[in-house]
This record gives structure tokens, sequence and C-alpha cells, in this order.
């Protein structure tokens, strides 16, 4: 016994060295590799536009290089589009937040009660099947052409995600769990913030995820056909498209995805943040 000891704490210690550097590999790996691809992209787009394009035909993909200097560089160009950002960035903050109200509420309520369950949710999945395209004009016709109407938008799209996934997670407890709960006579409401909430957490953070690039698009999409009101991002998108002004065109579209990046990450952060602290709680006991 008194030899295995000390081989048993060697190889211990080997093990977690090895967990160590396996842990810094994936570390860098995840830090290199969107890094690499990026390279690998803008070298196929500086090849497709200077090489396989005619000088001509160079205005139909501009090399990067254009693209930041007519985009990013000349001051009159980004303040505008930066302006038409701020503008769809508003709009679809609103229509995300009216969107992660609604639907967490709402699964919640068709969770609780099983005819509220299967009176709302066939229409829900309607909605989502419905063109958004063939919706938008009729919305602006009924309710105007201002933000509100752009807010709806975003709602329409978003809100499915957010319902189904709150309400898998909701669904998705241990049956042993909600056993042990009838076991103690907890109540509903004890049962949903002690049990079912935190157990649907991380699905719910997911549908977070998804709606808010959802909310980006559906902004950008309003702003393409109501042009009452502030100029968003989506508007310029045409008047670039019309200009044949293919350089700021592609710098709204980087501009618009990276609104779409920047909610995602601060969810996907939320998310990391709540998987390590259940993490620690599954330690602690």
């Amino acid at each position: 016994m008194t030899t295995l000891a000390p081989e048993g704490v060697r190889l211990a210690a080997v093990g977690l060295r090895k967990g160590t550097a396996r842990a810094a590999t994936r570390s860098t790996a995840r830090v290199l590799a969107p890094f690499a691809v990026l390279a690998a992209v803008l070298g196929l787009w500086s090849f497709t536009s200077h090489v396989l394009l005619d000088a001509d035909r160079r205005f139909l993909l501009p090399p990067p290089e254009d693209v930041v200097r007519k985009g990013f560089l000349q001051p009159d160009n980004l303040s505008e589009m930066l302006a038409g950002l701020w503008s769809t960035t508003q709009v679809a903050l609103v229509g995300l937040a009216i969107s992660i109200v609604l639907g967490v509420v709402l699964a919640i309520v068709m969770n609780q009660a099983r005819w509220v369950e299967y009176s709302i949710y066939p229409y829900a999945v309607a909605l989502q099947t419905i063109p958004i395209l063939a919706v938008v004009p009729l919305l602006g016709f009924w309710f105007g052409f201002d933000f509100s109407s752009r807010v709806t938008v975003c709602v329409l799209v978003s809100l499915f995600p957010l319902i189904t996934n709150t309400l898998y997670g909701l669904k998705s407890v241990d049956a042993g769990q909600h056993d042990l709960f009838t076991l103690y006579g907890a109540s509903r409401l004890q049962r949903l913030f002690s049990l079912e909430l935190p157990h649907a957490l991380p699905a719910i953070i997911t549908g977070f995820k998804i709606a808010s690039g959802l909310a980006v698009i559906g902004a950008i999409v309003a702003d393409f056909f109501f042009r009452q009101g502030d100029p968003g991002i989506g508007r310029l998108i045409d008047i670039y498209r019309q200009r044949l002004a293919t350089e700021q065109l592609m710098t709204a579209l980087l501009l618009s995805s990276l609104v779409g990046l920047l909610l995602f990450w601060s969810f996907d952060a939320l998310g990391r943040a709540v998987d390590r602290r259940r993490s620690a709680r599954r330690a602690a006991h």
C-alpha cells in the first residue's frame, strides 16, 4: 500500500497536467479557428475580385480593400450607415424585449394549463409559417409605417423560437423531481420557480440566441418596406442597391450582421454564466 500511494499521486498529477494542456489547446483553437476561416474567406474574396472578374465587372464584387476604404474610412458614408444602424438596432432591441416577455409568459401559461397550449400553440406554429414579406405590407396598411409597425414585425419574426424553447425546457423536467415536489406538497408557484424555470434556463437562453438574430432580420426587413421615420440600415441597403454602390452595400451588410453577432454573443455569455453557476451548485451538493 505504501508503494502504491506515491504512484497514484504521480498518475493523478500527470492526468491533471494532460487535462490542463487539452483545455489550453481547446481554448487556443476556439480563438484561432474563426480567424483562420476569416483569412480564408478574405483570400478567396480578393482572388475572385482581382483575378476572376474583369475590371469592368469588378463592381459586382469589389475587393475587400475597396469596401474598407469607401465604407469604413470615408466619414460621410460611415456616419450615414452608423445612424441607420442605430435606428435599426433600436427597433430590434425593443422587438426582442417584447418577444422575450411574450414568449416566456405564453410558454409558462401553456405549461401550467394544457388547454391553453392546445388553444394557442397551433396558431404560434401557423404564425411561423406565414411569409413575413407578405405580412409586412399588410401591417403597414393596418397600423401605419412608423416605429411601432417595425417593432411588430420583429416580434412576429422572433416570437416562435422563444415559445418553443421555453416550453420545451419547462416540459423536460425529470418526472422523479416532480414526484419529490409533490411529496413535499409544493404549490404550483413553488414548483415553477424552484424546479421548472431553473431547469429550463439553458433552453430559454438558447431561444434568446435564436431570437436575437431573427429580431435584427425583422428590423431590416421592416425598414426595407416602411419608408417613414428615421432611415434604418434596411432602407440604406435598398438605396445602395439602386445606386449600384456595392462597397457601401457590403459595408451595411457587415455592420448589420455585427449587431446580430453582438446580441448572440451576449446571450451566449449569459448561458455560459448560468452553466458555471449550475455546475458550482452541483459540486457544492
